[in-house]
């Protein structure tokens, strides 16, 4: 398989940064980095534009994390809550997912990729929970927040007493029913 070298002039995710010297497929970089402009072929009169690739690089890294750190600052204020429908003993219908949460940040002002929230699983109990966002790679903000049920908890009927055939007249009704029924077939069976 035949390869090239070509010069990198902007970030390329799993590939590399501007000013890096990569060796990719030669179709790679024929049909997709060359006509992007992502790349140039790696030629004596280019290898002259590596340090001012690679000091354009520092200023744009130093910026995106600059501008990750007060996002940190911004979200670590932030307090998110869910009020969320629950049915007997508290549990949950449905779950809180990255994009629930992701929609609270924005609500709250905040703009962030939701690529950034890494949630492991689905929220699906109520109380305290942690999440984190990674918004560079050298910053990361834990993110807290609170599940609550918007109706009242109602504990399991199983705890409750049994109740009595007053409390219920259609059971009373049903099991006057079923004693007719009994007393019809016993005299249709003397009938014969």
């Amino acid at each position: 398989m035949a390869h090239n070298e070509v010069l990198l002039l902007k970030p390329v995710d799993g590939l590399g940064a501007e000013g890096d010297q990569v060796k990719v497929r030669a179709g790679y970089a024929r049909n997709f980095l060359l006509p992007q402009k992502y790349a140039v072929a790696l030629t004596q009169a280019n290898r002259k534009r590596v340090d001012a690739l690679k000091k354009r690089r520092t200023e744009r890294e130093s910026s995106e994390l600059a501008g990750a750190q007060a996002l940190a600052g911004k979200i670590s204020k932030v307090a998110l809550a869910f009020a969320v429908k629950t049915g007997e003993g508290g549990k949950m219908f449905g779950a809180i997912t990255s994009a629930d949460i992701h929609q609270k940040l924005v609500e709250a002002g905040i703009e962030i990729d939701k690529k950034k929230i890494h949630l492991h699983t689905p929220v699906k109990t109520l109380g305290k929970h942690e999440v984190k966002i990674k918004l560079h790679a050298d910053v990361s903000v834990d993110v807290s927040f609170d599940v609550v049920s918007e109706n009242p908890i109602v504990e399991a009927a199983a705890a409750e007493a049994p109740k009595s055939k007053e409390e219920y007249p259609e059971h009373a009704a049903l099991e006057k029913q079923a004693a007719r029924r009994a007393e019809k077939a016993k005299r249709s069976d003397r009938k014969k």
